[in-house]
């Protein structure tokens, strides 16, 4: 895991910093950027570059073991799971996420879901063209 992606997380206050670390190794493994099999740094190491309490940095990692989502086994460092299916579940939770929290924000505007949905692609797509890879991101 490189310095940008053990840092790479804006904290809220909205809710627990422990299940913001968990989404964090989600999204990580959904991009790309973690994958199956990958060391994972230790609890103490993520508290330190993350600047987070080492209770909150063990309370995700017991999360995130409960989830299936990573392997530690005796003293060898913790691993993202090898479990395909387990990681194919993360992609679609995390857009099922994200589409909860857009619904929820834009259902009382009450506009015609075409309409909403025309809108949506206009902008997917020209926010897409507008990245810096320049690439299909899915």
């Amino acid at each position: 895991m490189t310095e940008e992606q053990k840092s790479g997380v804006s904290f809220n206050i909205r809710e627990p910093v422990y299940i913001q670390v968990v989404r964090h190794f989600k999204e990580q493994i959904a991009t790309g950027q973690i994958g199956a099999g990958d060391k994972i740094p230790s609890r103490r190491e993520l508290a330190s570059v993350m600047k987070i309490n080492a209770n909150t940095a063990q309370k995700a990692y017991k999360e995130m073991e409960e989830q299936g989502l990573i392997v530690t086994e005796g003293n060898s460092p913790s691993r993202i799971t090898q479990d395909q299916q387990i990681l194919n579940s993360i992609r679609a939770e995390l857009i099922e996420s994200a589409v909860d929290i857009f619904i929820s924000s834009i259902q009382n505007i009450q506009i015609p879901v075409e309409e909403l949905v025309e809108i949506i692609k206009t902008k997917y797509t020209s926010e897409r063209k507008l990245s810096p890879e320049g690439g299909d991101t899915r």
